[in-house]
């Protein structure tokens, strides 16, 4: 998925590009391979590599806050199989108010 900010627009509107560009960069390496670049919603393991990962990281929130705001990102994203990882990042970093960061 070379569009990224089409499909954060399905989610939000006035998708900030350079925000989505500053994800992809943080994401690096890793959206180069279809399963790494897509975000499993039904795996903790994974739920928790995005809580302790982009959440903690690189926007700073706790782990309760972070994961209450994922749940809320992917309740947004339900009923989508294939959920993009920039986009759940940005998702997130806009539900919590941490758009800045990037």
């Amino acid at each position: 998925m070379a569009d990224y900010a089409a499909d954060i627009a399905k989610y939000t509107k006035d998708v900030d590009q350079d925000k989505v560009d500053a994800i992809v960069k943080y994401c690096g390496i890793a959206l180069r391979n279809r399963d790494s670049s897509l975000v499993s919603a039904g795996d903790p393991k994974e739920l928790a590599t995005v809580r302790d990962g982009f959440a903690k990281k690189k926007l700073g929130l706790e782990p309760d806050e972070a994961a209450a705001a994922i749940d809320k990102v992917m309740q947004t994203m339900t009923g989508v199989r294939n959920k993009s990882r920039v986009t759940v990042y940005y998702l997130l970093a806009e539900q919590t108010g941490n758009l800045d960061k990037l």
